[in-house]
This record gives C-alpha cells, structure tokens and sequence, in this order.
C-alpha cells in the first residue's frame, strides 16, 4: 500500500505517491488547469497514477489540500501551508524558512527545528509576480515554460519592468516589444522584477536560513537564478534551496501528513 496526496491549487492539480513505511517518492504528476474544471484535472492524475501502476483501491490513504472539493476520493484534509512546510523539510531538512509561490499567491513562512509554522507573511490578491501572470505573458510573447527560462538565463541585458501591476506591467512588457528589446532581456527583466517582489515579502517575514523555495515557480530556473541574485544584493543573508520535487511539495507534504494521521487511527485501534 502507498500514500497518496493532492495539492489542487489555482493553476495546476500535482499528485504525489508515497511508500508508506520509507516515504520514497514513487511517482509524481501534474495536471494545468487552464480552463478545465479542478475536478477534471484531479481524475486525470488518478489515472496517470493508475497507468504507472498506483491504482485508486491500492492508497492506504489519500490526503488532499488545497481545493479540496475536487478530490472526491479524499480520506483527509490538510492546511496548505503546513503541506508545502513538511514538503519542503522532505526534499531540504535543513530549511527553516520556506517561499511558496504559486499561480496567485506568494507565501514565506518560518519554521522551527520540528517543522512547525511559527509565522508566515503573504501577498496581495494581485496576482503580479506570480505563475499566472508568468503565464499570460508567455502567451502574448508566443513562449513556452521552458523557452522563456532559456531566454532569460541567456540574457545579457535586461529590460526592467517600470510597474509593478500586472496590467501595468503587461503594458510594458508590449511596448518593449514594439521597440525591439531582444526577447531574451524582455523576459529576464520580467523575472527580475517577480524576484525582487519575492526579496521584498521576505524582507518583512524574518526568515532563518536556509530558505527552500516550493510551488510552481520553483522549478523555473530563470527565475530562481534571477531570484538567487536578487537575495545576495539584498544582504538578507538567506540561502536558496530548491529541488527536482519542489513544485510537487504541497502534494508531498499532503500525502506525509496523511500517513502521520493514519499511523494515529492505528494506534488508537490497536489500544481498544
């Protein structure tokens, strides 16, 4: 038997197995939602998990976070932010701070020794800055996810953003184009701008290197590079952290929560 969690969040479902005695990851996927509904994308990754031979009735449990509703398979629920904490302490067991930033929002969180959330701050509702708004620019510059993390590592002068809102900024972002700033330093200035959002969340949380970094973000590396400097000229003094599975750390944590609570309903059947 193996765990499984489901992290539904606002741009994409992640779904993550687990052994359940080692805690191996076994599989991983993810599932955008674009315009699909969050149900529909849930039971596309139950059935890519079923295709790599973790079928439905072989979960001893299924936690789920994040929009919860859309996982009708579900035998429990678990906070997000304490997912993405016990993700990220899997992939980084050093880390005591973590950056979550996801389609729509951007979370830095302390942790003590044990993993606990002593504190955490958060963005705005305004979506610059984040996935989604990454997103519909990479539609409008006719770019994919990994067309625009090459374009902005390969950079050699950026373009800077000069605002900061998402519609401002996709104003800008059209005008550059329209003078013919090289797409390369278009998109490592957006990238510069998204990471100096972040460094100024997490000038304000009182962070405690090692700092890992989870959500989908995480695992664009023109971001984390522009992200990285923008850190050491801040003089934060914070270390990066990231890993392979670091977007799938909601899903993660989820499903390790799930077998922290089940190895609760056993013991407490045991002692009956």
């Amino acid at each position: 038997m193996s765990l499984c969690g489901c992290d539904v969040g606002t741009g994409a479902v992640k779904l993550a197995v687990m052994a359940e005695e080692s805690h191996d990851l076994l599989f991983c996927c993810r599932e955008t939602l674009r315009k699909k509904a969050p149900e529909t994308a849930v039971n596309r990754c139950f059935d890519a998990a079923a295709r790599a031979g973790f079928p439905l009735d072989g979960f001893s449990y299924i936690a789920a976070t994040g929009d919860v509703t859309a996982v009708t398979a579900r035998t429990g629920t678990f906070f997000a932010m304490t997912c993405h904490a016990r993700g990220a302490r899997h992939f980084s067991p050093e880390a005591m701070s973590v950056l979550d930033i996801g389609a729509l929002h951007m979370r830095a969180m302390v942790l003590d020794p044990r993993g606990k959330i002593l504190s955490y701050k958060m963005t705005s509702q305004c979506a610059s800055g984040m996935g989604r708004f990454l997103e519909n620019v990479g539609q409008y510059l006719g770019l994919g996810f990994e067309e625009m993390q090459a374009l902005s590592l390969a950079s050699e002068d950026p373009s800077p953003l000069s605002a900061v809102c998402a519609v401002l900024a996709e104003t800008d972002i059209i005008n550059q184009v329209s003078r013919g700033v090289p797409m390369a330093d278009i998109v490592r200035g957006i990238h510069d701008a998204m990471a100096q959002r972040a460094v100024k969340l997490l000038s304000t949380a009182g962070l405690i290197p090692p700092l890992a970094v989870t959500g989908g973000l995480a695992a664009d590396q023109g971001f984390i590079h522009a992200l990285s400097q923008a850190l050491s000229a801040s003089g934060l003094g914070l270390s990066l952290k990231t890993h392979e599975t670091s977007p799938f750390a909601g899903a993660i944590g989820a499903a390790l929560w799930g077998g922290t609570r089940l190895g609760s309903l056993k013991k407490q059947v045991g002692s009956r």
